[in-house]
């Protein structure tokens, strides 16, 4: 499934951004964050790390646990930043997500990747796409 959106930074928060000025990739999470919020998910972790990598968000959509991983590419870009997983990728994604439930003993609750790719020409406009990669059972 995939959910594709267009939107806008808004006015204040393109000032939040010139004075922050973060990455394309931090500016990205924030863009994901607050789509996610407007979503009506609650955020549990934000650029959670673990042994072997980061979790850039984890969070509950209703009763499932679910991790996104955030690409962002600014265009024009020769790829779509979803092409950006790797299959290296998803198994370090898979470890950490199984470090991340072992350490907080989460067994009890459906989980879920999803990816939310970006694509921006100016850090204001934006077309977001949300991907739901795969889902547990109980």
């Amino acid at each position: 499934m995939v959910i594709e959106e267009t939107g806008q930074v808004g006015r204040f928060d393109r000032v939040l951004v010139r004075m922050s000025q973060p990455s394309l990739g931090r500016w990205g999470e924030w863009v994901a964050l607050r789509y996610l919020r407007k979503r009506g998910w609650d955020i549990v972790a934000r650029n959670w790390k673990g042994k072997r990598g980061e979790l850039d968000l984890v969070a509950y959509d209703e009763d499932c646990l679910v991790f996104v991983e955030v690409k962002t590419r600014q265009l024009p870009s020769l790829l779509p930043p979803e092409d950006q997983i790797t299959r290296t990728k998803e198994m370090m994604l898979d470890l950490l997500i199984s470090e991340f439930t072992m350490r907080y003993e989460v067994f009890d609750c459906p989980s879920r990747l999803d990816v939310i790719a970006i694509e921006t020409e100016d850090w204001v406009s934006y077309q977001l796409r949300h991907y739901i990669a795969w889902e547990t059972a109980d």
